[in-house]
């Protein structure tokens, strides 16, 4: 039985209520308050089974203290194709927004890019299969439970798909401090897709020379950069801005 774990008060109850397949749920037999009741009663309607368990066992299992008491064992995640992302947008009668990583590393970052992501309605996200972040234990927390509501699709070769979604007629924009136009001085009301660099690296030579133009998010301050995961929120929302 495959099976993997995730952790965290609201990924576990987002996990229940997108219907995720849930093998059990364990939590600190000592944790009381209106969250465990909520888990209970779910895991009650939903006919999964739930034990109590010791914290230092619990530790064991997640190998890290930001359990929040809670851990369910579930089906691994389902990744979907490209294809699928643009009939989710197709489906919903809007122009796809999608958000491209370039090999982003950090699970927090995922964690936080795929929770605003999920915020402004983006229809998926790509990212490559190899030297990067995968959907692992710790970016559902750090998704705090936005990553069952988001599309994800795992590629070999991020130029190629780049490639690929030019082909459709969707624009694809990178965020680079090299990047010919502020990216509030840019119109996004077109099918696109956003390009975010990985930590320290920024985009690779190669995805810039893909991406049909490049914007920057200006700095006024000392420092140069910005972390993915908020440079990615501030475009996101400017386009939800432009589109509404």
């Amino acid at each position: 039985m495959s099976q993997t774990i995730i952790y965290g008060k609201n990924p576990v109850v987002e996990a229940i209520k997108a219907g995720r397949k849930i093998h059990k749920i364990e939590i600190v037999g000592t944790e009381k308050g209106k969250f465990f009741e909520e888990v209970s009663g779910l895991a009650k309607e939903n006919k999964i089974p739930l034990e109590t368990i010791d914290k230092k066992t619990l530790v064991k299992k997640v190998d890290t203290n930001e359990h929040q008491g809670v851990v369910a064992f579930v089906e691994p995640y389902n990744f979907v194709s490209v294809n699928e992302i643009l009939e989710y947008a197709k489906g919903k009668s809007e122009q796809p927004l999608i958000i491209i990583l370039d090999h982003v590393k950090d699970p927090q970052n995922l964690g936080g890019i795929i929770r605003t992501a999920e915020a402004v309605g983006a229809h998926g996200i790509i990212i490559p299969k190899d030297r990067a972040a995968g959907i692992t234990p710790a970016v559902f927390k750090a998704s705090s439970g936005a990553l069952e509501h988001v599309k994800v699709a795992k590629v070999s070769n991020i130029s190629r798909t780049i490639n690929e979604l030019q082909k459709k007629w969707i624009w694809v924009i990178g965020c680079e401090s090299e990047g010919a136009e502020n990216y509030f001085d840019v119109k996004y009301d077109t099918p696109l897709t956003m390009v975010l660099g990985s930590e320290g690296e920024g985009l690779s030579n190669l995805v810039k020379k893909n991406c049909d133009f490049l914007v920057k998010i200006p700095m006024y301050g000392n420092v140069n950069s910005l972390n993915v995961s908020t440079a990615g929120s501030i475009i996101l929302y400017e386009i939800v801005k432009q589109r509404m």
